[in-house]
């Protein structure tokens, strides 16, 4: 059995959470220059997440699920997860977006994972308080993997992880196999193995003997 991580924006997902928030309040091209100067390690993850959550600030609760129910899987991804998952690997998200994006994307596609470990934009009076909280603020992702894998008794040279941005970085140096999703410039030369579809993705997993190879109907 191998433990399976991959981010979420960028990776399993080609939607911006707070992209999508913020075209809500007209601030979705700030939100674009924070995430990719974060995204190519030019500036600290935590700042740039409290940056962008400070910019949601009196976003209506209504407007937030309208944004969440936009976020989509990229194609192919939900039976990719369902392959592993049947073939008995654990799947987890590790995400500094949004759990209820993640949700609403997962069952949009009528698929599910072992364990999303993701952030929050916290709520009151109906409106985002422009805070965020959660696990993947500070917290590094090399971590959630290493503690997930031990919880589950698997070995770390038994784990994958697949990323694309700076702040997956410590889980893809730390996985036993790295794959970069269309990956940064600063992140590829991190990766053992580059895709840039879900498909791929499959057949690299199939290469690796992680997956049995599919049988066409």
């Amino acid at each position: 059995m191998s433990l399976i991580a991959f981010d979420f924006d960028g990776t399993l997902s080609n939607s911006e959470m707070t992209v999508l928030l913020g075209e809500k309040l007209g601030v979705a091209d700030e939100m674009a220059e924070i995430t990719e100067r974060a995204m190519n390690n030019e500036l600290s993850y935590a700042e740039s997440l409290r940056s962008r959550a400070e910019l949601l600030t009196g976003l209506s609760e209504a407007d937030a699920e309208d944004a969440y129910s936009s976020v989509e899987l990229r194609p192919d991804a939900a039976t990719l997860i369902d392959r592993l998952r049947e073939a008995g690997h654990t799947v987890a998200i590790f995400t500094g977006g949004f759990e209820r994006g993640v949700q609403r994307a997962l069952e949009a596609d009528d698929t599910a994972v072992d364990m999303i470990v993701s952030n929050r934009l916290p709520i009151e009076d109906g409106e985002l308080t422009g805070e965020v909280e959660g696990p993947l603020i500070e917290g590094t992702k090399d971590d959630q993997l290493a503690e997930l894998a031990g919880e589950l008794g698997v070995d770390m040279a038994d784990t994958i992880a697949v990323g694309d941005g700076a702040n997956d970085l410590p889980m893809l140096e730390v996985a036993g196999l790295a794959v970069g999703f269309e990956p940064k410039p600063a992140v590829e030369p991190s990766c053992d193995e580059v895709v840039s579809t879900m498909a791929d993705l499959g057949t690299l997993l199939e290469r690796r003997g992680v997956l049995a190879a599919a049988v066409d109907d």
